[in-house]
Order: C-alpha cells, then structure tokens, then sequence
C-alpha cells in the first residue's frame, strides 16, 4: 500500500507541475523581459530517479538474499535437539507437546538427544540445561511456562542466562499467533537466546502453538542458527 500511495502522489506532482506551467504560458507578457524558464525535464528527470531507485532497492535484496542462502548451504543439515517441557501437571504420558516437538524434529532428519518433563521451577530448569549441554545438545526447545501465571518462570530464568537473545524469535511468534487466535497472542512472551554454544527456544506448551513454532520459524532456521554460533 505504501507503494501505491507513492504512485498516487506522484501522479499528483505531475498534475501539479503541468497546470503551473500552463499557467504561466498564458499568463505571460510579451512586453517586459521574460523570466527565465524552469529547468528543462525537471519532473522528468525526478521520474528518473525515482525508477532508478528502484531496481538499486531490489538490487539489494537480491543480494542480501543470495548471502542468505550461502550461509544456509553450509549450515548443518542435522541437529542435536534437546526437548523439555515445563509443567506442573503434566507428564511424559500426558504430554502431547512434547511429542508434538519430538516427532517434528525427527521427521525433519535432527537428532534427538534428550527428553525431559520437568517443574516450572528455575533450579529444575537450570538443572536439565546442564544436562541438555552434557547430553551434546546444541538446541534445547523449551515448551511450558511463558504465559503470566503466577508459576510461570520459564522466560525469567533463561533470560537470566542468555549470552545473547533473539528478540525477533518471540516477535515473529506473536505475529503468526495472531492471525489465528487474535489478540489472544500479547498474552504469550515466547523467546530465544544463546547459551554455552546452545540455541534455546522458548515457546507456550500448546500442541498448536509448538506446531506453529517448530514449522514455521525454528524447522526453516535450526541449522542456520546453529552454525552462526560457531563463527
């Protein structure tokens, strides 16, 4: 729309410009001395620029793409995940986000190097990073504990430990969250960040809402953020 709206206004300069000019062309005395005329092709010459600027813009783009796409060449096809799921009621048995992940992961060829259920509690989930990190795991995909219950503590404690956190991971959520079950979606403070060589994510413990993490935003970025970490 932004687009269209810059169309618009420059077909309005143009009109603009050419009514100015025929108003003077009538309006001019052949009895005093002329003034001097406007620059010649002037709006055309903005015209000019205005195409010009374009294809640079998209130059650009391309360009920015094609980097995109070396860097996911040589990013690791395969990953060691670590799942975890943050509940005070659930249990491997009753827990079909967690396998939800699981088995998203696995269908994509990562490997899964560990699965836990642990209390919404910072030790506990300080404790089964420690683990995630002795098992190999370069990933750990958190689910449970983002929302603003009062034993929600899932984000507090990894943000804690954060090296560096991904903003645009919880931002990009929310966004996609959105558009299916509205305004709903502020409620939800999903996050990443870097941890000792690890990747974390932290999502709500929804089976939709781990779907709609894992397919649309971690799936198509794993192995490209994972070798970022190493550079």
């Amino acid at each position: 729309m932004a687009h269209d709206g810059h169309d618009h206004d420059d077909e309005h300069d143009h009109g603009h410009d050419h009514g100015h000019g025929h108003h003077h062309g009538h309006g001019h005395d052949d009895s005093g001395p002329r003034p001097p005329p406007p620059p010649p092709h002037e709006h055309g010459h903005q015209g000019h620029e205005h195409h010009h600027h374009h294809p640079h813009r998209g130059h650009g783009h391309h360009g920015h793409s094609h980097a995109e796409k070396e860097h996911k060449a040589h990013a690791p096809a395969h990953v060691s995940v670590f799942v975890v799921t943050c509940s005070d009621s659930r249990d491997e048995a009753r827990d079909e986000s967690g396998r939800a992940l699981r088995s998203g992961l696995e269908a994509a060829g990562h490997t899964l190097c560990g699965y836990k259920v642990v209390k919404d509690d910072p030790e506990a989930i300080r404790a089964v990073l420690a683990e995630a990190s002795e098992a190999g795991a370069r990933a750990v995909l958190f689910n449970g504990g983002t929302g603003i219950g009062r034993r929600d503590s899932t984000v507090e404690t990894l943000r804690g430990l954060f090296e560096k956190e991904l903003p645009g991971f919880g931002e990009l959520f929310r966004m996609l969250s959105f558009e299916e079950i509205g305004s709903a979606a502020m409620m939800s403070r999903a996050t990443a960040g870097t941890y000792r060589g690890m990747i974390l994510f932290a999502m709500p413990g929804s089976p939709q809402a781990v779907k709609l993490a894992l397919e649309a935003l971690i799936l198509p970025e794993l192995g490209h953020a994972v070798r970022e970490l190493t550079r």
